[in-house]
Protein backbone atom coordinates (compact mmCIF):
# COMPACT_ATOMS: atom_id res chain seq x y z
CA UNK A 1 0.00 0.00 0.00
CA UNK A 2 1.30 3.69 -1.16
CA UNK A 3 0.89 5.61 1.81
CA UNK A 4 0.73 8.81 -0.23
CA UNK A 5 -2.35 6.83 -2.39
CA UNK A 6 -3.99 6.75 0.74
CA UNK A 7 -3.75 9.84 1.72
CA UNK A 8 -5.24 10.94 -1.88
CA UNK A 9 -7.88 8.39 -0.91
CA UNK A 10 -8.99 9.99 1.88
CA UNK A 11 -9.06 13.46 0.82
CA UNK A 12 -6.17 14.35 2.63
CA UNK A 13 -3.42 17.19 1.76
CA UNK A 14 -0.40 17.10 4.13
CA UNK A 15 0.49 20.09 5.46
CA UNK A 16 4.44 21.89 5.25
CA UNK A 17 6.36 21.96 8.12
CA UNK A 18 5.24 24.38 10.72
CA UNK A 19 7.99 26.84 12.57
CA UNK A 20 7.59 25.86 16.16
CA UNK A 21 6.22 28.44 18.85
CA UNK A 22 9.03 28.21 21.24
CA UNK A 23 12.51 26.65 21.60
CA UNK A 24 12.42 23.27 20.39
CA UNK A 25 12.61 21.46 16.77
CA UNK A 26 10.04 19.58 15.43
CA UNK A 27 11.57 16.45 15.18
CA UNK A 28 14.29 14.08 16.53
CA UNK A 29 15.52 11.20 15.01
CA UNK A 30 17.86 8.68 16.68
CA UNK A 31 18.58 5.23 14.78
CA UNK A 32 15.67 4.19 13.62
CA UNK A 33 13.09 5.91 16.07
CA UNK A 34 11.43 9.40 15.23
CA UNK A 35 9.93 11.83 17.84
CA UNK A 36 7.58 14.31 16.87
CA UNK A 37 7.18 17.11 19.17
CA UNK A 38 3.93 17.53 20.80
CA UNK A 39 1.18 19.47 18.24
CA UNK A 40 -1.59 21.70 18.84
CA UNK A 41 -4.72 21.29 17.26
CA UNK A 42 -5.50 24.11 14.89
CA UNK A 43 -8.53 25.19 12.77
CA UNK A 44 -8.32 27.46 9.97
CA UNK A 45 -4.51 28.13 10.74
CA UNK A 46 -5.41 29.31 14.37
CA UNK A 47 -5.43 27.40 17.99
CA UNK A 48 -8.50 24.93 18.41
CA UNK A 49 -9.22 26.51 21.88
CA UNK A 50 -11.88 24.66 23.99
CA UNK A 51 -12.53 22.76 27.33
CA UNK A 52 -13.53 19.13 26.58
CA UNK A 53 -16.60 18.76 28.96
CA UNK A 54 -17.01 22.65 29.33
CA UNK A 55 -17.47 23.95 25.30
CA UNK A 56 -16.56 21.03 23.60
CA UNK A 57 -18.56 17.76 22.86
CA UNK A 58 -16.50 14.44 22.53
CA UNK A 59 -17.07 14.19 19.08
CA UNK A 60 -15.12 17.54 18.71
CA UNK A 61 -12.87 17.05 20.20
CA UNK A 62 -12.38 13.94 17.94
CA UNK A 63 -12.33 16.21 15.03
CA UNK A 64 -10.05 18.35 16.71
CA UNK A 65 -7.66 15.16 17.05
CA UNK A 66 -7.85 14.30 13.52
CA UNK A 67 -7.00 17.66 12.12
CA UNK A 68 -3.71 17.01 14.76
CA UNK A 69 -3.36 13.68 13.05
CA UNK A 70 -2.88 15.26 9.90
CA UNK A 71 -0.33 18.07 10.82
CA UNK A 72 1.88 15.16 12.59
CA UNK A 73 1.81 13.42 9.42
CA UNK A 74 3.05 16.34 7.61
CA UNK A 75 5.66 16.55 10.62
CA UNK A 76 6.80 12.94 9.77
CA UNK A 77 6.81 13.91 6.06
CA UNK A 78 9.69 16.36 6.74
CA UNK A 79 11.26 14.77 8.59
CA UNK A 80 11.83 11.09 6.58
CA UNK A 81 11.34 12.07 2.91
CA UNK A 82 8.86 9.74 2.36
CA UNK A 83 6.15 8.44 4.70
CA UNK A 84 6.60 4.46 2.96
CA UNK A 85 9.92 4.52 5.19
CA UNK A 86 7.14 4.26 8.17
CA UNK A 87 7.37 1.10 9.33
CA UNK A 88 5.39 1.30 12.44
CA UNK A 89 3.84 4.02 14.21
CA UNK A 90 4.83 2.85 18.08
CA UNK A 91 3.19 5.48 20.41
CA UNK A 92 0.75 8.21 20.36
CA UNK A 93 0.54 10.72 23.38
CA UNK A 94 -2.43 12.66 24.20
CA UNK A 95 -2.94 15.86 26.39
CA UNK A 96 -6.76 16.96 26.32
CA UNK A 97 -7.92 20.23 27.95
CA UNK A 98 -10.38 19.56 29.91
CA UNK A 99 -12.90 19.68 33.04
CA UNK A 100 -12.07 17.94 36.24
CA UNK A 101 -15.17 16.20 35.18
CA UNK A 102 -14.42 15.07 31.69
CA UNK A 103 -13.99 10.93 31.41
CA UNK A 104 -13.93 10.82 27.69
CA UNK A 105 -10.11 11.35 26.86
CA UNK A 106 -9.54 7.90 25.38
CA UNK A 107 -12.30 8.83 22.96
CA UNK A 108 -11.48 11.81 21.69
CA UNK A 109 -7.60 10.77 21.13
CA UNK A 110 -9.64 8.12 19.31
CA UNK A 111 -10.00 10.67 16.30
CA UNK A 112 -6.14 10.60 15.81
CA UNK A 113 -5.33 6.96 16.25
CA UNK A 114 -8.08 5.80 13.66
CA UNK A 115 -6.87 8.33 11.20
CA UNK A 116 -3.36 7.07 11.59
CA UNK A 117 -4.11 3.06 10.97
CA UNK A 118 -6.60 4.12 7.91
CA UNK A 119 -3.54 5.77 7.02
CA UNK A 120 -0.90 2.96 7.52
CA UNK A 121 -3.19 0.04 8.30
CA UNK A 122 -1.77 -2.29 10.16
CA UNK A 123 1.92 -0.38 10.66
CA UNK A 124 0.03 2.71 12.05
CA UNK A 125 -1.36 0.50 15.26
CA UNK A 126 0.31 1.97 18.09
CA UNK A 127 0.72 1.83 21.86
CA UNK A 128 -1.15 4.97 23.51
CA UNK A 129 -1.69 7.23 26.49
CA UNK A 130 -4.13 9.76 26.68
CA UNK A 131 -4.67 12.26 29.24
CA UNK A 132 -6.64 15.55 30.69
CA UNK A 133 -5.07 18.44 31.83
CA UNK A 134 -6.07 21.38 33.37
CA UNK A 135 -4.40 23.61 29.84
CA UNK A 136 -2.73 23.56 27.06
CA UNK A 137 -0.21 25.96 25.15
CA UNK A 138 -2.70 28.67 23.86
CA UNK A 139 -5.27 27.38 25.23
CA UNK A 140 -5.61 24.94 22.51
CA UNK A 141 -8.25 21.97 23.21
CA UNK A 142 -5.66 19.02 22.39
CA UNK A 143 -1.75 18.42 21.73
CA UNK A 144 -0.58 14.77 20.55
CA UNK A 145 2.79 14.03 19.99
CA UNK A 146 3.86 10.58 17.69
CA UNK A 147 6.42 8.73 17.92
CA UNK A 148 7.48 6.56 14.76
CA UNK A 149 9.67 3.91 13.84
CA UNK A 150 11.61 3.71 9.85
CA UNK A 151 12.35 1.02 7.95
CA UNK A 152 16.19 0.35 7.16
CA UNK A 153 17.56 2.07 4.51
Amino acid sequence: MNIYDQLTHLGITLPPLATPAAAYVPFVQTGSLVFLSGHIAKRNGSPWVGKLGVDMTTAEGQAAARAVAIDLLGTLHAAVGDLNRVQRIVKLMALVNSSPQFTEHHLVTNGASDLVVQVFGERGAHARSAFGVAQIPLGACVEIELIAELAPA
